[in-house]
């Protein structure tokens, strides 16, 4: 019988030439995408508060804020303080894709100590560079899928987002 690590772990391939690439999407990456996303589609006009996100997307409390603070430290979001703070996009979300969400979860989880499961040099030189090419063609993939396409996708499915947007102008 062979042992298979749960999903939630994170596969870890040998890079050729070493190094180790991790971008296997794990519940912590599915989850500061979902996060992300509910930002993007609430956070106007005032911003979105951790309870919120947690309540709307069954998100828990113990992996959102450590997501939110890696999130706020790269640039994604800004965090506003004060009894109606919370979080917002720092930029236009047609300016943020799910890859750059994914580079820094994914990041954050190479960081972490991980052993390598590819010993043998079949599986260094053979399969882990097809591996690669396959992920380096999905993070292609999800840098040109913008925040701004993902929320006008919930708004065609219906799923709700703020009834009032600043780039919906009546006269």
């Amino acid at each position: 019988m062979t042992w298979m690590k749960p999903p939630e772990v994170p596969v870890v391939l040998a890079r050729p030439g070493g190094g180790n690439k991790n971008m296997k999407l794990t519940k912590r990456t599915m989850l500061a995408m979902e996060a992300v996303l509910d930002i993007a589609h609430h956070a106007r006009p005032n911003p979105v508060q951790a309870r919120e996100i947690t309540q709307r997307q069954k998100i828990p409390e113990r992996y959102l804020e450590q997501v939110m603070q890696q999130l706020v430290h790269t640039g994604i979001l800004k965090g506003v303080r004060g009894p109606k703070g919370g979080y917002v996009l720092a930029q236009e979300r047609r300016r943020i894709t799910l890859g750059d969400v994914i580079r820094v979860v994914e990041q954050s989880n190479t960081d972490m100590e991980q052993e390598e499961l590819v010993a043998s040099e079949l599986g260094q030189k053979v399969i882990s560079p097809v591996w690669l090419e396959m992920e380096e063609k999905m993070l292609e993939h999800f840098s040109k899928i913008t925040l701004e396409d993902l929320c006008q996708r919930a708004d065609a499915l219906g799923i709700g987002g703020t009834q009032e947007r600043p780039d919906s102008y009546t006269i």
